[in-house]
């Protein structure tokens, strides 16, 4: 019996906001009257402080305009004439705009993909949809560091975890990384690392997906590791060239890219263990539903892809990688990884653990690149396991089986060929000498099949597979075969067989254990449940919902509706990003545009949107230095100079590009050392391979003799990677091409409007100048290399699993230029210095600011507190981190990149009334500090080590505390039951979370324990 999932639903996931944002403008025009100007203009929806607050903010700064502004904090020598904007369209109202992308996007031919190869067509659930991937209390948020404001997000991706190591079969699972391929780039490294980096080859079974053998190539060549490509059972009996004793660990697909499950796979894992070598499996969540988890046949590591869990095809991106491992590997897993510990109270509080390997901490010895997740699509992913359940799941996969196996049976009747008759889960690849003629025939039905070789068609099976899928593509195998109607009827019958033989699952080792038996996978079945259970989590976390986020280096701004609503509209939903190039038309179009603009504004002659987030961008720009010096003979350039105020990331990026970071120190005013920066140009002239600096800095300020610092790198033969982490500072003003620089990634996640979705998604594109260009990331499938003067398209370099790297969210990014223009992209750089010079100014006869030029920060600034470690009584930063959850806030940027700081970064989007609630909160935490130091308050029962203040706390029958109630929860006039936030936690335990990891959802067991 056909089992069917969506066949009403074909093609109708996310259909609501596509419907929706149709209509924009369609009833009602964005014109009454043909002279009539439109009223939905979007600079001043965007941009926080009206003109009367920007006069009223420069007049207290001591300006009488954003230009004399500008003039006195931007160095003269490196301010442009505005050229960065010639390429820049002149700006459209919301409505305007979101028709014309919508024109756009019809370009793009929605077929029905039955392409697999790792991106499948899924249904997202419509609260999901409705109430979390579309909800700015999701979307918004920001990487959870700080616990105490962030609990439901770290819940939810405790649960990704969870389902991750459950499925799989393993201990425990980071909550995710950027894609399929570069997890298992991320693997071949742990393996080289486990070696001792003695072992530098690692095997790839020929049959994985190519894209992923791409990025671990690439990765590979990066880190001197040898890639072999082969089949494993050579491996295994020893033909391969090369002997397991070489290698430091080996990557099979399961299912493989023909949809085989393949043999036995303990016998070729205890031959690498035996051997001191790993094995890394690639696995598909969905058939680790039905089929024999990889922890179970002696996997160390498994990786892959949660896409299908709920996740749309995005033409490639954003979609949650994962990895997960065997408890002992735990410390030397990448990415992030969400554990449980103890509040102040002894409540359970989750956090993200083991936090000292990230590379703001451990720089050039961090275990990866840790800015490397996607924690919006790991929830959507864990929500969708919520939603459907263990059970659901099963349903799900053993239906997608099923079908496959209806759709081999029916091949036969016509006479064509699978290449597995058995063994495979929910592809089906057939052999013939008819190739092409097969797939125009499913192609004129409207499906789009897999070209897996000259003679090998692939079919994949997914969740929406319905009735009519079935027929259409019977028709095309018939059409193909030349087959009769009684031929037809046949296959036919095969597939809709009642045979309870034919409906069985029966893959070759079918999974026996359980999976997801907490609770929460077995409770929010129904939409009421997971509305409320979705709702109670928002509810606990800060987000830009609430407040402003002042995160120095992270540039939290205003994420627009009318940004966000085209990225669920199907035609750039539902797009494989392997389906034949003239159906996706219209995405060419768009990101060609886009590419243009950036290139445009970053002053740059090509640019690549491959890289998808920030830190693949900065390894992306520093592959494209590295092949240039080798095309040049200087294969030996390996230095990588990085000042101290460069970004945090810098340093681990170099070290993945196989350069070794030199460290550059910076004066007592912020500015590079430049008699150290000199004496290390000249040691290291001969083997200069690259400065990576970040501009303006991360001390946020201009430094004056930029221009200078760079010319000498180039005058010793090296390039100039300039980080485009704060590039909101200079959009119409300069440019990274403009000052010098030969390679800059943007970070669309905080300049171009993306959202940070709690930790990801991201897109770092990378703007090169010429002599760069033909070294931009290229893709195995699809070969490519950015757009933009002297571009040359490859196979080789990819950085990311899809050649456009996270597509799905470039229309944000194009709705963002297109919609500001020229006039708004400068005013976003004139505002975001003047809403934080503003803050600065108002402050600095309170606290200490730093590294200020001419009493001017750029964008950001730094707020001093080491005064605290001599008289502060033991007090911290961190205190007053915590206690402005008090005041309704999330904290800035904590500790970094000076010790003892705190790091404001308001953006442009903040009002002037938000600013001064900000203002307000600092000052009156102010008076609270000094209440300490002078003996006022006890010094370890005070407001500041106590908070953050749950309403437990408040509501608790006895109160100890020598100061208030009031004092605690409610310390200004301006915070009340209605704007109160409440924190769900106290004061999170960092030591007792590491020193006792636990990193999934307790079991049955001990709960009931």
């Amino acid at each position: 019996m056909l089992r069917l999932r969506g066949a009403v639903a074909k093609r109708a996931q996310l259909s609501l906001s596509a419907r929706r944002a149709t209509t924009l403008g369609s009833s009602i025009g964005s014109r009454a009257l043909a002279t009539a100007k439109p009223l939905d203009v979007f600079q001043p929806r965007h941009v926080g402080p009206d003109k009367n607050d920007q006069a009223e903010m420069l007049r207290t700064i001591g300006y009488d305009s954003l230009e004399s502004m500008t003039a006195a904090i931007v160095p003269e020598d490196i301010r442009s004439s505005g050229q960065e904007l010639e390429g820049v369209p002149d700006p459209l109202a919301e409505m305007d705009a979101m028709n014309e992308l919508r024109s756009i996007a019809l370009k793009n031919k929605l077929m029905r993909s039955m392409i697999g190869q790792g991106y499948y067509e899924t249904k997202t659930p419509a609260p999901i949809l409705r109430n979390m991937l579309e909800n700015p209390a999701w979307y918004t948020a920001y990487t959870p560091y700080q616990s105490e404001i962030s609990q439901g997000r770290l819940e939810m991706l405790l649960n990704f975890q969870t389902v991750v190591s459950s499925l799989t079969g393993m201990e425990i699972a980071n909550c995710s990384l950027l894609d399929e391929g570069s997890s298992a780039a991320e693997a071949m490294n742990m393996c080289f690392a486990l070696s001792r980096q003695k072992r530098p080859k690692f095997f790839v079974a020929e049959d994985c997906f190519p894209q992923t053998i791409g990025c671990v190539q690439t990765r590979g060549e990066s880190a001197g590791v040898e890639i072999i490509v082969g089949d494993p059972a050579k491996l295994l009996d020893g033909s391969a060239g090369v002997s397991m004793e070489e290698i430091c660990g080996a990557l099979i697909q399961y299912p493989n890219v023909y949809g085989s499950l393949g043999g036995n796979h303990t016998v070729f894992a205890d031959a690498l263990h035996n051997a001191g070598a790993y094995l890394v499996v690639a696995a598909d969540l969905m058939a680790c539903t039905v089929a024999k988890p990889p922890g179970e046949f002696g996997a160390d590591m498994v990786v892959g892809s949660a896409q299908r869990f709920g996740v749309p095809m995005f033409y490639g991106g954003p979609h949650a990688g994962f990895m997960s491992a065997r408890d002992s590997l735990k410390r030397l897993m990448p990415g992030r990884i969400i554990g449980a510990s103890v509040d102040s109270q002894g409540n359970r509080a989750l956090r993200m653990a083991l936090q000292t390997r990230e590379q703001f901490i451990r720089r050039e010895k961090a275990t990866s690149n840790i800015c490397t997740a996607q924690a919006l699509l790991a929830n959507v992913a864990a929500a969708y396991a919520v939603y459907h359940g263990p059970e659901g799941l099963r349903r799900i996969g053993a239906a997608m089986h099923e079908n496959a196996r209806g759709v081999t049976r029916a091949a036969e009747k016509l006479g064509l060929t699978p290449m597995h008759k058995d063994g495979f889960f929910d592809s089906v690849t057939l052999r013939t000498d008819s190739a092409d003629a097969l797939l125009d025939a499913a192609l004129r039905r409207g499906i789009n099949l897999a070209r897996l070789g000259p003679d090998l068609v692939g079919i994949n099976i997914d969740e929406l597979f319905s009735e009519t899928d079935a027929r259409n593509l019977i028709a095309a195998m018939a059409e193909t075969t030349g087959a009769g109607e009684d031929a037809k009827a046949q296959a036919e019958a095969a597939f809709f067989s009642e045979d309870p033989a034919d409906n069985d699952v029966a893959v070759p080792f079918p999974r026996q254990s359980a999976f997801m038996e907490h609770p929460v996978f077995n409770r929010y079945h129904s939409e009421t449940k997971l509305l409320r259970y979705l709702s109670s989590l928002e509810r606990r976390d800060i987000t830009l919902r609430e407040s402003m986020i002042p995160l120095g280096s992270c540039t939290m701004k205003l994420n627009a509706a009318s940004e966000l609503m085209p990225i669920s509209w199907p035609e750039f939903a539902g797009m494989h990003p392997f389906c034949p190039p003239d159906q996706a038309a219209g995405y060419t179009e768009m990101i060609g545009q886009l590419n243009g603009w950036i290139t445009s504004i970053t002053g740059f002659a090509a640019v690549s949107t491959q890289p998808n987030s920030g830190a693949t961008g900065e390894y992306a720009g520093l592959l494209c230095i590295k092949a240039y010096h080798e095309s040049r003979g200087e294969s030996h350039r390996n230095i990588c100079l990085i000042p101290n105020s460069a970004h945090g990331t810098n340093p681990a990026s170099a070290v993945m590009c196989g350069m070794k970071v030199i460290g550059v120190k910076n004066d007592e005013n912020g500015n590079i050392d430049v008699a150290d920066f000199d004496a290390k140009v000249e040691k290291h002239s001969a083997n200069l391979a690259a400065l990576m600096i970040t501009y303006p800095s991360t001390y946020g300020k201009y430094e004056r003799g930029v221009k200078q610092l760079i010319d000498k790198v180039h005058e010793h033969g090296g390039q100039v990677y300039l980080d485009g982490a704060n590039l909101n500072a200079q959009l119409g003003l300069t440019s990274p091409g403009y000052i010098g620089a030969d390679v800059c990634h943007a970070n669309s996640h905080k300049s171009f409007a993306i959202p940070h979705g709690g930790g990801g998604p991201g897109v770092g594109p990378i703007g090169v100048a010429e002599h760069l260009a033909p070294f931009l990331p290229g893709h195995m499938v699809q070969p490519s290399s950015g757009e933009g003067r002297n571009t040359q398209a490859k196979s080789n370099g990819a950085v990311a699993a899809a050649p456009y790297g996270s597509a799905g969210i470039l229309p944000i990014t194009w709705m963002f230029f297109r919609m500001l223009g020229k006039p708004g992209m400068k005013e976003v750089s004139q505002v975001a210095m003047l809403n934080a010079n503003y803050i600065a100014k108002r402050l600095e006869s309170t606290y200490t600011i730093l590294f200020r030029e001419d009493g001017l920060c750029a964008h950001e600034f730094i707020i001093d507190f080491s005064y605290l470690k001599k008289d502060g009584k033991g007090l911290t930063e961190t205190d007053v981190a915590k206690r402005l959850t008090d005041y309704g806030f999330h904290s800035p940027t904590t500790s970094w990149p000076v010790h003892y700081s705190l790091m404001v970064e308001p953006t442009e989007s903040e009002s002037k009334e938000e600013c001064d609630r900000f203002v307000d909160a600092m000052l009156a935490i102010h008076e609270e500090i000094q209440e300490v130091i002078d003996g006022r308050a006890d010094p370890d029962d005070n407001v500041l080590k106590n908070a953050p203040h749950t309403a437990e706390m408040i509501m608790e029958d006895e109160w100890t505390h020598a100061y208030s109630r009031k004092k605690a929860a409610f310390p200004l006039p301006t915070i009340n039951n209605q704007s109160k936030f409440w924190p769900v936690v106290s004061r999170v335990d960092n030591v007792t979370g590491d020193r006792n990891l636990v990193c999934s959802c307790p079991t049955v067991e001990e709960l009931s324990e």
